[in-house]
């Protein structure tokens, strides 16, 4: 929220039988009531009843399906907000890291939860991507010594991919400039140390990479809200 920061549901844990909904696994909507609840609640709090001129930005993973995309759309258009930005959350990672990483190429390293996601981006824009079904969670089970080499292999296997299918030198340049890293894998020392060593490169962490995307989500809204005429007959700032 402009002004406000960083919003959560109000009551978590408020699932089915006391239990905690998770509606979002493998950046997927999987559970569209339990989704469409957490949203409301976090709309209320946020927005109030009247959303009239409102305006919410959705991040998603950058290989999400379209089906996905309008799943997630669709559930924020039902909450009467006016508007709906939709971007990936490899472009929102590049909005956090600042404007000079905006113009020559860009790879943004994701290394959550239940996914890993590794994206080219040129100009700003998505080139190439890459993504695997597993994350950080998915690896408790192992020797901690291990994860570093296991994630590192996942990455380096994507990069290479990617490397193959490169055609203007673009990976070359990104990998120069050193990737940003995100995601809660990335606050892992031996990760990223591991990373740096099986690349040959610097790699850089995005500030707190936990929430960097939802950060750049926020100052693209910013830049939305910013630009935005006040609507006829409305005085203040447009939420």
């Amino acid at each position: 929220m402009p002004g406000r920061g960083l919003l959560p549901d109000p009551l978590p844990g408020s699932g089915p039988h006391g239990g905690t909904e998770r509606p979002v696994r493998r950046g997927r909507i999987v559970d569209p009531d339990s989704c469409g609840r957490l949203l409301g609640r976090i709309a209320d709090a946020a927005l109030g009843p009247d959303r009239s001129d409102s305006v919410i930005v959705l991040s998603h993973p950058v290989l999400a399906g379209a089906e996905h995309r309008a799943a997630a759309r669709a559930l924020l258009t039902g909450l009467g907000t006016t508007r709906v930005l939709v971007l990936s959350s490899a472009r929102a990672a590049a909005a956090d890291a600042g404007p000079s990483e905006t113009g020559g190429p860009l790879l943004v390293v994701d290394l959550g939860a239940e996914l890993t996601e590794v994206t080219l981006l040129v100009g700003g824009l998505v080139s190439d991507a890459r993504q695997a079904e597993s994350g950080v969670d998915d690896l408790d089970g192992l020797d901690p010594a291990a994860l570093p080499s296991v994630l590192g292999r996942t990455v380096l296997d994507m990069i290479t991919s990617m490397w193959r299918h490169d055609r203007h030198g673009a990976v070359r340049g990104a990998l120069r400039k050193g990737p940003v890293l995100a995601g809660g894998g990335a606050l892992r020392p031996d990760v990223t140390d591991h990373l740096a060593g099986r690349l040959g490169t610097r790699v850089r962490l995005a500030d707190d990479p936990a929430t960097t995307v939802v950060r750049g989500a926020g100052q693209i809204l910013s830049a939305v809200l910013r630009d935005r005429p006040t609507p006829p007959g409305r005085s203040g700032r447009p939420r």
